[in-house]
Parts: structure tokens; sequence; C-alpha cells
């Protein structure tokens, strides 16, 4: 859907790092859940990689979903920079995209419980809105507006949901294709000018040193 003007700034996007919900594969929307101890290994292994990517690390906003689990992802990040932990701003247009009731269960679980709306969910899950949440749409419209107002490189620490709606808004990425795209929790996504590449740390092999 790319409607954002070319642009020379340059965005780091980063999903926080696993959570025990996450390793049970729980739908977590707007739950406050902190990270795991892998998770914090995630944080660890983004903000290495990061720290290769950014020419100026001070030259740098740094913005944060208010979520628990980002924020700490963001703090661990910033200090692998050797930038102050908590120096970084939070915006709630980052939060999670709202399940509603079915935070808290697995696809499993909403397919007994609900057959018929899981699977209207499965013909639909870009527009699909569960009870009491929002569906992909509402994400695009609150952060768009966030994205529109950006002035330079900027590091965004965010959820699987809000990266997926980056990827909708600022490049070719396919509306209908974005639900379904994997969004991984060690990589940054690095996004200029409508392109974008997944950036990692590689390790050699042991042996190979």
């Amino acid at each position: 859907m790319n409607t954002d003007e070319p642009t020379s700034r340059t965005l780091y996007l980063i999903r926080h790092g696993e959570t025990d919900w996450n390793a049970r594969r729980l739908l977590q929307g707007r739950r406050d859940i902190p990270l795991n101890a892998v998770g914090q290994e995630q944080a660890v292994v983004s903000g290495t990689c990061l720290n290769w990517l950014l020419p100026n690390p001070s030259r740098t906003d740094f913005i944060a979903s208010p979520l628990s689990r980002t924020r700490q992802t963001m703090e661990i990040i910033r200090q692998q920079l050797g930038l102050v932990a908590e120096d970084y701003r939070t915006d709630a247009r980052l939060v999670e995209i709202h399940f509603g009731e079915w935070e808290g269960l697995d696809w499993q679980q909403i397919a007994k419980r609900q057959p018929e709306r899981y699977a209207a969910r499965q013909a639909d899950p870009l527009n699909f809105m569960p009870t009491g949440g929002e569906n992909y749409p509402h994400v695009f419209e609150r952060v768009g507006s966030l994205l529109s107002a950006l002035q330079r490189d900027t590091v965004l620490v965010a959820h699987a949901g809000v990266l997926r709606s980056c990827l909708a808004l600022l490049t070719d990425v396919p509306e209908r294709a974005v639900p379904w795209l994997e969004i991984p929790q060690d990589q940054v996504l690095m996004l200029r000018d409508g392109r974008f590449a997944w950036m990692q740390v590689s390790t050699a092999p042991e042996g190979s040193r």
C-alpha cells in the first residue's frame, strides 16, 4: 500500500524478545507480559546487530511501545549501544493489535470454543475484528500517523502486528499478505525508501575461527 513519499530517513524496526506467552503460542495483544530469559538474550542479539548498523546512535530517535516487553527490549538494546537505557520515549500508537476476548488463548482453543468466529477470521484475517478488539486497518491508521511524523533515522521497538503494518504502509507488501508475515524476534528490519531487509548477527561455527 506504499503511500509514503520517498525519504532519506532509515527505520530500524525490532520486535520485542520472547515472553512465556510467546513460547506457549498464546495471543498477547494488550496484555502486559514481560520478557523471559530467551527474550532477554534475543534483545541482546538485536542490540548487537543494531550496533553494526547505526552510523550515529546519538543522532537517532528511539521509540518503543509502552508495554513492558517492548520497553525491556529497548533498554537492553540501548545498553548494547552504550547509551543510557531509559533515555527513549514511548508511544501508545505502537501497542500490539488488540485481540479483545481472545487474548490469553491459542488458536486451537479459539477454534474449539468459537468455530464460526474462527472460520470467519481465517477467511479474512486482515479485516476480521475479535469481540472487544481491532483489525489491521485500525492498526494501519494509528501506526501510519506515527510514521508520517518521524523526521530522522529512528529505532522502533514494537510488536509483530505493528511491524507487519509498517511493511504494508511503507513497502509494496500487499495488504492481504500482512496477517501471515513471519516476524522474527532476534533480527532487525531495516527500511528505507520503500525497500527493506532483515538483518541478523551471524556467528561463525565452532572450529571455523
